[in-house]
C-alpha cells in the first residue's frame, strides 16, 4: 500500500476512537477494523483532538449525506476515497444504490471487512482518470462525497473529475473538504499525514478553482458545527473551539458544495 492509501489509517483511528467515547459517531465497524489491524500510528496522526476533529468532520458529512439523500430520491451514492470508512452502515438506507471507490489495494483491504450487494458495489480506480465511472450505468443524478481526499488532487484533477462526472450525471450533488494553499503550505511542517510518508499536497483559496464545465460552486459549509464542539466538555471544548474550530482552522481547511442541476 502507496503512502497516500496509508492516511487512510488515521481518520479511521479517529472514527474508532470517537465511537469508544460515545461521541460525534457511532461506528462499530472502525473500532472493529482498528481493533483487528493494528496498523502503527506515531507523533501527530494519533492526537486525541485530530481524532476529535475527524470524527466532527465525518459527522458533518453524514449529515448532509443524509439531507440530500431525503431529497434526491433516486440518485446513487459515491464515495470517492472511502478507504476503510463505514458511512456505507452509518448513512446508507438501502434505497440508494451505493458506490464506493478507491485505489484497487485499497479495494482488496476493504473487502476483508464489508459485502457487496445488489444495492452496494466497491469499485477500484483514480479519481484522477475517472474509468470507474463506467461501472455505473446510473445517469441520472448522483450524491459525491469526497472527505480528505482533494488535497491530495490538484485543481486541475479536480475539474477534470467534475468534468466526467457532469458528463455522467444529469444532475450532481458533491461535498467536499479542501486545504488552502496556506493550509497546504503549512501541511509539509505539522500535517499528520507526513507521519506515513506524504508529503505532496495541494489547496485553494478560491472555491471556483475546482469548477469546470462539470460543477458549479454552491456554497460553504462548517466543518466544525457548535452542537457537536458541544459534545466536549470542560478543558477539551475550550481548547478545540479556540484552535481547531476557530479563525485559523478556516485559514487551513474549507468545506464546499458543488452541484449540478
Amino acid at each position: 500500500m502507496n503512502n497516500v492509501n496509508k492516511t487512510l489509517y488515521i481518520p479511521l483511528y479517529g472514527k474508532s476512537f470517537v465511537s469508544k467515547k460515545g461521541l460525534f459517531l457511532n461506528d462499530k465497524k472502525a473500532e472493529e477494523i482498528w481493533e483487528a489491524e493494528g496498523f502503527k500510528l506515531r507523533g501527530k496522526s494519533k492526537s486525541k483532538w485530530l481524532a476529535y476533529y475527524m470524527g466532527i468532520r465525518s459527522a458533518v458529512f453524514d449529515e448532509w449525506l443524509r439531507e440530500q439523500m431525503e431529497v434526491l430520491n433516486d440518485a446513487v451514492v459515491i464515495h470517492i476515497g472511502c478507504g476503510m470508512d463505514s458511512r456505507i452502515l452509518r448513512v446508507g438506507n438501502g434505497n440508494h444504490k451505493w458506490y464506493d471507490v478507491d485505489f484497487p489495494e485499497v479495494i482488496e483491504e476493504r473487502k476483508r471487512y464489508y459485502t457487496e450487494s445488489d444495492s452496494y458495489k466497491m469499485l477500484a480506480g483514480d479519481a484522477r482518470d475517472c474509468e470507474w465511472l463506467t461501472n455505473i450505468t446510473e445517469s441520472e443524478s448522483a450524491i459525491v462525497v469526497m472527505e480528505g481526499v482533494s488535497m491530495y488532487l490538484s485543481a486541475e484533477d479536480m475539474q477534470k473529475l467534475g468534468d466526467s462526472l457532469g458528463t455522467h450525471f444529469e444532475k450532481i450533488a458533491l461535498l467536499v473538504d479542501c486545504y488552502t494553499t496556506f493550509g497546504a503550505k503549512m501541511s509539509k511542517l505539522r500535517n499528520p499525514i507526513n507521519d506515513v510518508g506524504v508529503t505532496e499536497v495541494y489547496g485553494i483559496d478560491d472555491p471556483e478553482a475546482y469548477e469546470g464545465e462539470g460543477l458549479s460552486f454552491v456554497k460553504e459549509h462548517a466543518m466544525t458545527p457548535e452542537k457537536y464542539i458541544d459534545e466536549l466538555r470542560g478543558f477539551e471544548k475550550f481548547i478545540f473551539s479556540k484552535i481547531y474550530a476557530g479563525g485559523l482552522s478556516k485559514k487551513l481547511y474549507r468545506l464546499f458544495e458543488y452541484g449540478k442541476d
